[in-house]
C-alpha cells in the first residue's frame, strides 16, 4: 500500500489552476497525495495593445520568416486576436506544453527542441540550416531577454512584442496559513514567475516543506527568488514534476 501511494497524507501545493491544474490534482491524488490548488498567477492585456496588433498584422502579411512561441497562454492570445500564420512563415515551440496548445488551435509545429525545453535549449537546438530572417517572439512583459538575445546572436533578427502581462494573484488567507504551520508538505514550482510569487507571499517557509521545481532553469530562478530546491523534474512535464517529489519522498 505504501509503495503505490507514496505520496499518503502529503498536501501539495499546486500553484495553477485550470487543465493544468486539474490535472495535476488528479496524478497527486493517484499517488495518495492531497493537492492544494492554489493559482498564484494570472494573465492580463498587453498594456500597448496597438504595438501587438501591429506585429501580428506583419505576421499575418508574410513579412516573418518564423514566430517563437514559448507558452501556452500566447497561444491563446493568438487565437483571441484570431491571427492566421501564414504558410511561408514557420513556427517554433519552447517545449512540447506549448507544442501541444499550437496543435490543439489549430497551428502546425515546425520546430521544437528535444533535450532542453528552453530558451536556451531553443537556441542551442536550432537547426544551422534555418537560420536567418526576421522572427516574431511574442512573450509575456516579464519575459527574460534570453531568447531574443540568443536568437540574434544565431543570426537572426528577431523582434520581441508584449503578448501579455503577467500579473500576481493572491492565495487564500487559509492556503497562507497552512504553507505556514507546514501542513502543506511540498510545494511545486513551474516558474521563475511562481517561485518570486511564493517569496514574496509564503516566505519564510517551515523547515520541513519540500519545493519541487519544472525545469533546471526554473530551479535557477527558484533559488535566485531565495528558496531552496529539493529535487528538480528534468523534463518540463507535469508527470516529471510529480516524479521528482515521488523520487525525494521516498528517497
Amino acid at each position: 500500500m505504501t509503495s503505490a501511494r507514496p505520496l499518503s497524507s502529503w498536501r501539495v501545493l499546486v500553484p495553477r489552476g485550470g487543465s493544468w491544474g486539474d490535472g495535476v490534482a488528479a496524478r497527486l491524488r493517484e499517488f495518495g497525495g492531497i493537492p492544494v490548488v492554489a493559482p498564484m498567477l494570472n494573465f492580463a492585456s498587453a498594456e500597448d495593445p496597438t504595438a501587438l496588433a501591429n506585429a501580428l498584422h506583419e505576421l499575418q502579411d508574410g513579412q516573418f520568416d518564423w514566430i517563437v512561441l514559448t507558452s501556452a497562454t500566447t497561444v491563446d492570445v493568438l487565437v483571441s486576436q484570431g491571427t492566421r500564420i501564414p504558410d511561408g512563415t514557420r513556427v517554433a515551440a519552447v517545449g512540447e506544453t506549448t507544442a501541444a496548445a499550437l496543435a490543439l488551435a489549430g497551428y502546425r509545429v515546425d520546430f521544437v527542441p528535444t533535450s532542453d525545453n528552453s530558451a536556451r535549449g531553443l537556441v542551442k537546438e536550432w537547426p544551422a540550416s534555418d537560420i536567418g530572417g526576421r522572427v516574431l517572439v511574442p512573450q509575456s512583459d516579464i519575459a527574460e531577454p534570453t531568447l531574443v538575445a540568443g536568437l540574434a546572436k544565431l543570426g537572426f533578427t528577431a523582434e520581441y512584442v508584449t503578448a501579455y502581462r503577467t500579473i500576481g494573484v493572491p492565495v487564500s488567507p487559509e492556503v497562507a496559513a497552512d504553507v505556514a504551520s507546514g501542513r502543506i508538505g511540498a510545494l511545486l514550482i513551474t516558474s521563475g514567475s511562481v517561485a518570486r510569487q511564493v517569496a514574496a507571499q509564503l516566505t519564510p517557509l517551515p523547515e520541513g516543506t519540500v519545493i519541487v521545481c519544472i525545469g533546471p532553469r526554473t530551479a535557477f530562478d527558484t533559488r535566485a527568488a531565495g528558496l531552496p530546491v529539493h529535487a528538480i523534474a528534468e523534463e518540463r512535464s507535469s508527470d516529471a514534476l510529480i516524479a521528482a517529489l515521488v523520487d525525494y519522498v521516498t528517497g
